[in-house]
């Protein structure tokens, strides 16, 4: 795997972990007690974006590893999985 095709890979694993990983932690206005008016229940508290850019990063090098492996040294490759119509 090229290094072109390693960031390119990580860059999108990345963003789809983003959404998996955005709320956890999260307290809602309404579990807090303090419901700011003109504001939902369900809007959250406060965000820390970079906590959640941190477990983020961490959970994606974890997908990473695993998604880096199957190319790299597993031996598996696209050609193992049957194509529609064959």
């Amino acid at each position: 795997m090229s290094l072109g095709s390693a960031f390119a890979i990580y860059f999108v694993v990345w963003w789809v972990t983003l959404f998996a990983v955005l709320p956890f932690g999260v307290r809602t206005q309404a579990e807090a007690g303090e419901v700011v008016p003109g504001a939902p229940a369900s809007a959250p508290e406060k965000t820390s974006f970079l906590k959640i850019a941190i477990r983020n990063t961490v959970v994606a090098s974890i997908v990473f590893a695993v998604i880096y492996w199957l190319i790299v040294y597993s031996g598996i490759s696209i050609m193992d999985f049957p194509l529609p119509g064959e």
